[in-house]
């Protein structure tokens, strides 16, 4: 092989690098703008840019459009989410301030659990051992959070009624999910008296001693079981209903 033609094939080969080398300078290119567009230094700039990009490198919409509408998207979402967390919040507050204000803490309490705010209830500030029919300074008491609720039209409640696990059988509850369930829909036809609250958000269940919160092993436990339950939360949060 000649002299001249070894030079030629030489020649040849040494420009392969200049390939790789285009698509590193590409993807360097696409990586300044994506950096430049999230610093938002100036919101019109980089419109321009993103929009001389796709149409040279993708032909229309591209990823720059699907990055940006992810954020807004997720801006969105976390501005809802802090909204009705401090909806709930101010739920709470005020509760808690009339339960502080009419001395019944020992035997209210609230709590929040994630998205959702629990009222939580003893049955001896509800009713009489045994029975379901509601206390008349009980009522007073289901009707200032009822006027609470007016105040949130969003929000949707499920009242759980609760027991312990000591057998009932008189001439009106054969079992203890009798029991509990009369408790928690009567709670809920007092709260709902008020013709201002929407009943579709509203719901009654009974869990006789399925769902304890304390030992039953003690009365100091089975004291704490036996409650009537509000679970508070906002429509928005989720598509599902409280469980």
């Amino acid at each position: 092989m000649s002299s001249k033609k070894r030079d030629h094939d030489e020649e040849h080969v040494s420009e392969a690098w200049l390939i790789p080398y285009a698509d590193i300078l590409t993807l360097l290119l696409a990586l300044f703008i994506v950096l430049f567009a999230s610093s938002n230094v100036d919101v019109q700039k980089y419109n321009a840019m993103k929009q001389a990009f796709n149409k040279a490198f993708v032909g229309g919409s591209g990823i720059l459009d699907r990055e940006n509408a992810s954020s807004q998207n997720m801006d969105t979402q976390s501005t809802g989410s802090n909204d009705n967390l401090v909806e709930l919040q101010q739920q709470q507050q005020e509760i808690t301030e009339y339960v502080r204000e009419n001395n019944m803490s020992a035997q209210i309490e609230t709590r929040l659990n994630g998205d959702i705010l629990i009222v939580s209830i003893r049955d001896d500030a509800l009713f009489d051992s045994g029975s379901a029919v509601i206390k008349n300074r009980a009522r007073e008491i289901i009707i200032a959070i009822s006027s609470m609720f007016m105040e949130h039209p969003n929000f949707e409640v499920l009242v759980s009624g609760h027991t312990d696990n000591i057998p009932i059988r008189n001439m009106e509850f054969e079992s203890n999910w009798d029991l509990s369930t009369e408790r928690a829909l009567n709670i809920l036809k007092l709260l709902l008296s008020s013709n201002n609250l929407n009943p579709s958000n509203f719901s009654a269940i009974g869990y006789a001693e399925y769902r304890p919160v304390a030992s039953n092993a003690n009365e100091a436990g089975r004291a704490r079981n036996r409650r009537v339950d509000l679970a508070i939360k906002n429509k928005d949060t989720t598509t599902a209903r409280i469980p």
